[in-house]
């Protein structure tokens, strides 16, 4: 009967393909050599989450099923920091308050990108907040490269259509 129950139950939106091409983006070495960003945890992270906040902003600006897949893109991004956060030894006492404070700091970013895309905040100071924090490069060139990656990341997303950004067609 559990089964049978399972089959009837609306499938949860998957947003596996789109999370998987954000980080493909967040894995350039781009943003560590021309953006400054530091190689490390916390630099990835960075990349990674401020990538992930554009990409959700898009999905919400989109159809209800769009918006549903801006909830499951959120939700990959949480069962990826508790993998990582496990594959570095962080064990369940201390799982649940790291990975707390990453989705903390996801929604942070969010709210920094819903200001930057409506003229709110700056661009460059959401760049500034959002993808080097207390860490900012030397040049101000690799400030430059970062703010502008991510003005066409986040132009490039409005440029797919829901269902392709859905399907992690983005590249």
């Amino acid at each position: 009967m559990r089964s049978l129950m399972a089959m009837l139950r609306p499938k949860a939106p998957d947003a596996g393909a789109l999370y998987d091409a954000v980080v493909a983006e967040a894995r350039r070495p781009a943003w560590y050599r021309e953006g400054g960003v530091a190689d490390s945890l916390d630099g990835r992270f960075a990349v990674l989450s401020t990538l992930t906040a554009l990409a959700i902003l898009r999905l919400e600006d989109g159809s209800e099923e769009s918006v549903r897949h801006s909830v499951a893109l959120t939700e990959s991004f949480i069962a990826d920091m508790d993998a990582q956060m496990r594959e570095e030894g962080f064990g369940d006492p201390s799982l649940g308050k790291q990975v707390r404070l990453m989705v903390g700091a996801l929604a942070t970013r969010v709210d920094w990108w819903r200001r930057a895309r409506s003229g709110e905040l700056d661009w460059n100071d959401a760049v500034r907040l959002s993808v080097y924090r207390d860490d900012p490069p030397q040049s101000e060139a690799a400030v430059t490269f970062s703010s502008e990656a991510l003005r066409r990341f986040n132009e490039g997303l409005g440029g797919f259509s829901d269902r392709e950004l859905i399907e992690g067609r983005i590249g």
